[in-house]
């Protein structure tokens, strides 16, 4: 498992509201630590630039998405040239 695996676990329980305040201190401790050691690795792979550009059509057509977001996924589709 890598350290931004483990990172991105911490992170998620520093934001679940069952997890108890004893964990989500450790987990801060633990991202701490890993951000002082320069364990965490840059993202170099880029996200799957399909599942994008899905996410951002479907964003246009979901009704309770406001018209800030629908703007913003307007943006982004006619900057990587998708017709809408």
């Amino acid at each position: 498992m890598s350290s931004n695996q483990v990172a991105g676990g911490h992170k998620a329980a520093i934001n679940n509201d069952s997890v108890p305040e004893e964990s989500k201190e450790h987990s801060k401790q633990v991202l701490s630590e890993l951000e002082s050691s320069g364990d965490l690795e840059k993202e170099e792979t880029p996200k799957n630039e399909g599942n994008v550009i899905g996410g951002h059509k479907a964003t246009l057509k979901n009704p309770n998405v406001g018209e800030e977001a629908k703007e913003h996924s307007r943006q982004v589709l006619e900057e990587n040239g998708v017709q809408i």
